[in-house]
């Protein structure tokens, strides 16, 4: 059953720069003074909002350079053409941003001739197991459709076409081709061997027939849950996994997405045991496979890899203390070089401990976490952005974890994203998390899980752009205060400028020569002056913005000296 309510949300862009532009007087409207810019705000700062308000609404500056006659002009002019080829949302942010910190009360003095839209919600409703109606949590759809979504930070429910995979938990999830596959699973203790994909382009599901391989020896692939998809070339490979009768080494089974076939690889070298509840990461063409569960419920923390060029395996010996025997953790990479490993359980502990493997000098290390440490948890998954590794899902046997979590890869700094409330998929354990794309941003979607039912739902979660600005503060406080300081002391440069300009101008006006001729040289002195202040505005404004700017680069350069350090200790 579907359900609509009406509910108000702050405004999101484009409109909440509009509204910016407004207030500033920068829109040309009957509300708005042009004049409000140059007397509320200082001139540097006038000059970086009228340039960025210039670029979000007309693009990058292609107007011929005013005469030098006209010296305010020339001024905006610098200022517009700095921007270069800065796209029109960043700029549009860039302009609130600025207003923010300038005016940080201006969005609730604005509110009053700005109407909030308000958007049409669908709020569903689910039949339970037990023939109960459930309102699902955080649920918001906006009527318009998918491509109106403009919800950050906030899981929601897509609306979906198509019939739905069988509800499931301890499946495999892969992105190949703008489509999520979904394969195997467990639901009610038995195995799944079926395979569904969701195409992100027209959010629509349809199960992916297969048919065996012609060959003399039938290939058996058997249904399997805990299982890792890997997305490799045009296939998508399937490793380990618990199966009903299972193997005594690790199984790797392909199936191809032109001939519609799945076919079980044949492997070199030593392989380990087999397992599920492990992890299995892609580093450039080698498999990463750590810690699960064997068949004989042993736990593991082994560490293999695999070439996929060769197809054969190593077993890595490893320096340094291992993370304990565990599965159903999870496992990143970052910068193709460290493998990060989190979470998990043994047979009666939940971790929440993080582990770091140098994939160079193959040596673990426990870097201490900082930040909201997350609580311990098994079952979760996760993606990366970036350098911002998301991990939703998880729970402890007695609650799902609530809270979508966020960990910036090179500082170990934990930030909560959002959390949700009551027993609803995002809480589950088992559910799987791929990274999609809605209009070019990058989006993280989940499927499935247990969370005392077995779930079939879709949610998907747009990650806001100050994430990344966020976890890089926290990343970087020396770089923050650095930018901070910086852009004081263009501040208090510019305002000794002025005071100096002030200072001159006033020391020739106040002098009383005794050669009348002096009079109109100080007049040509103090015209000089004033065209050299123009220029010196122009010049701040754009020592403004290069700070601006740099803010990103000197963040990053604060990353490669944390990197270069952790060389050094090694």
């Amino acid at each position: 059953m579907t359900t609509m309510a009406r509910t108000s949300t702050g405004l999101a862009y484009p409109d909440r720069f509009y509204a910016a532009a407004s207030y500033a007087g920068l829109d040309g409207s009957l509300n708005s003074n042009n004049n409000d810019v140059s007397s509320r705000f200082s001139n540097e700062v006038a000059l970086i909002l009228y340039a960025l308000y210039q670029q979000a609404t007309i693009g990058p500056c292609d107007v011929p350079k005013p005469s030098s006659w006209n010296p305010a002009e020339q001024s905006k002019w610098k200022s517009w053409q700095q921007l270069g080829n800065m796209a029109t949302t960043e700029a549009m942010r860039l302009f609130v941003k600025i207003l923010e910190e300038e005016d940080p009360g201006w969005y609730s003095r604005a509110s009053n001739f700005v109407l909030e839209p308000t958007i049409d919600v669908q709020m569903n409703t689910i039949t339970a197991e037990n023939g109960s109606l459930v309102q699902t949590q955080d649920k918001d759809v906006i009527s318009e459709g998918l491509g109106s979504v403009v919800i950050y930070d906030t899981w929601i429910s897509p609306p979906i076409t198509g019939q739905n995979p069988k509800a499931r938990y301890q499946h495999g999830a892969a992105v190949l081709q703008e489509k999520m596959y979904i394969y195997g699973g467990n639901h009610n203790g038995r195995y799944l061997g079926d395979l569904h994909v969701l195409d992100f382009r027209s959010w629509t599901w349809s199960k992916v027939g297969t048919k065996a391989v012609e060959s003399p020896s039938p290939v058996n692939i058997a249904p399997c849950a805990g299982h890792s998809l890997i997305p490799w070339g045009n296939k998508l490979l399937s490793i380990a996994g618990h199966m009903k009768d299972p193997s005594e080494t690790i199984q790797v089974k392909a199936f191809d997405l032109q001939t519609g076939t799945w076919s079980m690889l044949n492997t070199y070298g030593k392989p380990p045991v087999s397992r599920g509840g492990q992890s299995v990461n892609l580093v450039g063409t080698t498999l990463v496979i750590f810690g699960g569960q064997g068949a004989n419920r042993t736990l593991l923390n082994d560490l293999y890899i695999l070439d996929l060029e060769t197809m054969t395996w190593d077993e890595i010996d490893v320096a340094g203390v291992a993370p304990s025997p565990r599965s159903d953790h999870a496992a990143a990479v970052h910068a193709e070089r460290y493998l990060l490993v989190f979470g998990g359980s043994s047979h009666a502990t939940f971790f929440n401990d993080l582990h770091v493997l140098d994939l160079q000098t193959m040596e673990w290390s426990k870097p201490a976490q900082l930040g909201e440490l997350p609580t311990p948890r098994a079952g979760h998954a996760g993606v990366t952005i970036g350098e911002n590794w998301f991990i939703a899902g998880g729970g402890d046997n007695k609650s799902g974890a609530s809270k979508t979590i966020v960990l910036n890869m090179s500082s170990f700094v934990w930030s909560v994203v959002t959390s949700v409330e009551g027993t609803v998929p995002l809480a589950s354990e088992g559910l799987s998390l791929v990274v999609g794309s809605l209009k070019g941003d990058d989006i993280l979607v989940s499927f499935g899980g247990y969370n005392g039912r077995y779930n079939s739902e879709v949610n998907i979660l747009n990650p806001s752009c100050k994430l990344n600005l966020q976890s890089n503060i926290t990343e970087a406080p020396s770089a923050v205060h650095n930018v901070t300081n910086t852009t004081r002391d263009l501040r208090s440069e510019f305002e000794i400028g002025q005071g100096k300009i002030r200072e001159i101008v006033m020391d020739n006006v106040d002098s009383k020569p005794t050669i009348s001729e002096c009079e109109k040289t100080n007049e040509r002195i103090i015209a000089t002056l004033k065209v050299e202040k123009q220029e010196l505005e122009s010049s701040l404004s754009e020592e403004k913005l290069q700070s601006l700017q740099l803010k990103q680069q000197l963040l990053e350069a604060e990353t490669r000296n944390a990197e270069l350090y952790k060389v050094l200790m090694s």
